[in-house]
């Protein structure tokens, strides 16, 4: 085996030297007052970060069913990702947040009983302590939401419900909840008691949490006030759903990137869209 020249290994111990390399603190918490009790969250805060003043675009990054604040770091290598996208140079260096919508009762959304208002404590307790306890940058143009699978369908949700705060969105393998009420018997975590499968449960989530729905009632300005990417695998059992709102989204004239790739619902799929997912959304923080 020939040994590379010394000027050579030179450069790649230079190139290495200047990988520099984020943080993880995954055992943050405040004290909800809405979900009465301790909410933890996990945030990654980019490689410069203790060496600056400035502030930095955020990603809202949520895991899904069964996971919890610490599913993106320990399964999705949410920190091995960002550094590598951050340092070639494909994503902008911004900090990454991942609460925990998992404890309690699962899911991101508002039950229908009242009694369980978690998008009520994203919006009016956690995004407000996030963004002041951390260097953050205050705008829609520098605030994003991604999600895989629970998640997925939570991004779609908080960006349709809050066009105003969301410059892009990146739902992952979404579920995008029950279509009908028969469907409703198989979710447990779209906001309705599971004892409770009925015509009336049913409306009421259509006008509140189901996409699809919300989709078709609003108006394409303010949908395309939003960046849209969707992906989803062509093995995974939520793409019916998905794809019915590419066509729902491609027939009414909203702006998005719609993927399919081979790959099922697990973590080696989602591990290779995230660098996708934070190369598109720095691309609006740097318009």
């Amino acid at each position: 085996m020939k040994q590379l020249p010394h000027f050579i290994l030179a450069l790649c111990v230079i190139s290495i030297s200047f990988a520099q390399s984020g943080k993880v603190l995954d055992d943050l918490s405040l004290n909800s007052t809405l979900l009465k009790g301790e909410r933890k969250f996990a945030v990654y805060l980019p490689p410069d970060y203790d060496n600056s003043s400035r502030s930095y675009p955020v990603l809202y990054l949520l895991h899904g069913h069964t996971d919890n604040h610490t599913g993106w770091i320990q399964f999705g290598e949410v920190k091995h990702i960002a550094d590598q996208a951050i340092n070639n140079g494909s994503a902008t260096p911004m900090i990454i947040v991942m609460p925990d919508a998992d404890e309690g009762q699962a899911g991101y959304v508002n039950d229908l009983s009242g009694k369980w208002n978690y998008e009520d404590y994203f919006f009016e307790e956690f995004m407000p302590h996030v963004e002041e306890r951390f260097r953050i940058k205050k705008n829609k143009r520098f605030r994003a939401v991604a999600g895989l699978s629970m998640g997925g369908g939570g991004s779609f949700i908080y960006a349709l419900h809050r066009p105003d705060l969301f410059s892009s969105a990146a739902p992952l393998s979404a579920s995008i909840g029950p279509q009908s009420v028969e469907e409703m018997k198989e979710y447990t975590y779209w906001g309705y008691s599971k004892s409770n499968h009925n015509s009336k449960d049913f409306e009421r989530f259509q006008k509140q949490n189901n996409a699809l729905y919300l989709v078709d009632q609003m108006d394409v300005n303010t949908l395309n006030s939003i960046r849209w990417y969707i992906d989803c695998g062509d093995d995974d059992f939520l793409y019916k759903n998905n794809s019915l709102m590419h066509l729902k989204m491609r027939e009414k004239g909203v702006k998005h990137e719609f993927r399919i790739r081979d790959g099922a619902h697990n973590w080696t799929y989602w591990r290779s869209a995230l660098p996708k997912v934070l190369e598109f959304i720095s691309q609006k923080f740097h318009q």
